[in-house]
């Protein structure tokens, strides 16, 4: 009698069977491993602390350094805007002067300066020191003549200044009843100089005049 020999076709499909039955439950117990393992909630959870950490100290590095930086990016700017303002004062220099002894006279050459200065500056003044002890107080101290100079005082008393290469007297402006703009003048009042005192913000509209004495830029504000 023949033994009959198996052929390798024929068990292969009960093979690939019996695989595709333990892969199944391989599977299905790595599933329900994975669920029962709680072990990594407590590395989540610890983690998550650690980057909400880590985050709080990145943003508290950087408003400190902003803090640091604030004040250096605000001279800047105020440097740029008083330069701005020397330049257009300087424009109206060889212009028309208006005779402030003459109430018919056509106005003289004038320009508008906006400016917008930060917080921290305590005051703008223009060809005077109204501050020299640098205490705060503009009335407990005479001022001091500066002509062809811009003063910028900030709340820590520093100040800087900017000489303007021409000579420039700077008059506080009044508008009278007939709608001139002359030197502003009160008893006690000593007028030699524009003060602007915080906030230092607006349009500023200055003109050059003359009178008797001289030649002035006065302050239509």
């Amino acid at each position: 009698m023949k033994k009959r020999i198996r052929s390798h076709t024929e068990d292969e499909p009960l093979t690939s069977s019996l695989n595709g039955c333990n892969r199944s439950k391989r599977i299905k117990a790595q599933s329900e491993r994975f669920l029962r393992d709680t072990r990594g909630i407590d590395t989540i959870a610890l983690k998550m602390v650690f980057y909400l950490a880590i985050t709080g100290t990145i943003l508290f590095l950087v408003t400190v350094s902003w803090g640091n930086v604030s004040p250096f990016f605000e001279k800047v700017q105020t440097d740029e805007q008083v330069k701005d303002l020397a330049v257009e004062l300087l424009s109206i220099q060889n212009g028309y002067a208006r005779d402030l002894r003459d109430s018919t006279a056509v106005q003289g050459s004038t320009c508008t300066v906006k400016v917008t200065l930060p917080e921290s500056v305590r005051f703008l003044s223009m060809g005077v020191d109204p501050d020299p002890d640098s205490d705060g107080n503009l009335t407990n101290s005479g001022w001091i003549v500066e002509n062809s100079t811009i003063l910028v005082q900030y709340n820590n008393g520093e100040k800087n200044r900017f000489l303007i290469k021409e000579n420039i007297q700077f008059r506080k402006g009044n508008l009278s009843q007939n709608d001139n703009w002359n030197l502003y003048s009160s008893k006690g009042y000593d007028n030699i100089g524009i003060v602007i005192e915080n906030p230092v913000k607006g349009d500023f509209i200055f003109e050059f005049v003359y009178d008797a004495r001289g030649k002035y830029t006065i302050s239509h504000f």
